[in-house]
């Protein structure tokens, strides 16, 4: 038994970059005859759960996503308790969750959010920009075909401005540009809820990475789910192309 546990243990592949696709907290609220803000207010609490138990066991860089551009089609109701839940979260993370060796990043255009969610994003960014462990990116107001357009217009500018040489333009020079600059391209995208698709999510960075979802509600994944999206993983083998 406890070889066989080594054994395990030893075929374990832990990903250096994670995304999560939070998804399912309306339908998880639905099944329970709750209003859709319940379900996101649970959502939120699973969320704090999945970034702390990720730190613990060495993920380097977890991407959640948080909110898309798509959104803000939702029922101003709805968004509007969206960005309660998002001030409440920025007001707790400085208050409690800097105890933990966290770095918080936001990526997306947040310019939209209102003053108030800009200024908490700010304060959030600075007060954990010294921690040295798992850097944490909330994508908010993030969409992937936004960003890469974003990225192709500074590029753009930057040769225009004499900065790059439209010749020296390739891919790394490209990532550069993105919200995601000098971080590794996720490894492993996870998306409860049963949906298999990526909703505009990283579409750059991860042309390459491993994609598992789970017929399970945001709400109700556990770590012990997370577990298993890694090993899936580890089982996998990840050739980029080659043979």
């Amino acid at each position: 038994m406890l070889f066989q546990k080594k054994a395990a243990e030893q075929s374990r592949v832990l990903p250096a970059h994670i995304g999560i696709i939070m998804d399912g907290n309306g339908r998880w609220a639905k099944k329970r005859g709750l209003p859709r803000s319940a379900g996101h207010r649970a959502g939120a609490g699973n969320f704090r759960t999945i970034t702390r138990y990720a730190s613990q066991i060495g993920v380097k860089y977890l991407t959640v996503y948080a909110f898309s551009t798509e959104n803000w089609r939702r029922p101003q109701e709805e968004v509007g308790a969206l960005m309660t839940l998002f001030r409440q979260y920025l007001e707790e993370a400085l208050r409690d969750f800097m105890d933990e060796n966290i770095r918080v990043r936001f990526i997306g255009d947040v310019s939209r959010f209102p003053e108030e969610l800009r200024e908490l994003i700010r304060e959030v960014e600075e007060a954990s920009a010294p921690k040295t462990g798992m850097v944490l990116n909330l994508a908010m107001n993030y969409g992937g075909r936004a960003e890469i357009a974003r990225a192709a217009q500074l590029l753009a500018s930057d040769v225009k401005a004499g900065k790059v040489r439209e010749e020296e333009v390739d891919e790394k020079i490209f990532s550069g540009y993105l919200y995601t600059a000098g971080q590794p391209d996720p490894d492993l995208i996870i998306r409860p809820s049963g949906e298999e698709r990526l909703s505009n999510f990283l579409l750059w960075q991860s042309a390459y990475a491993e994609f598992v979802y789970f017929d399970i509600l945001w709400p109700d994944f556990r770590p012990r789910d997370l577990e298993r999206a890694i090993s899936i993983y580890s089982s996998r083998k990840r050739r980029f192309g080659g043979v």
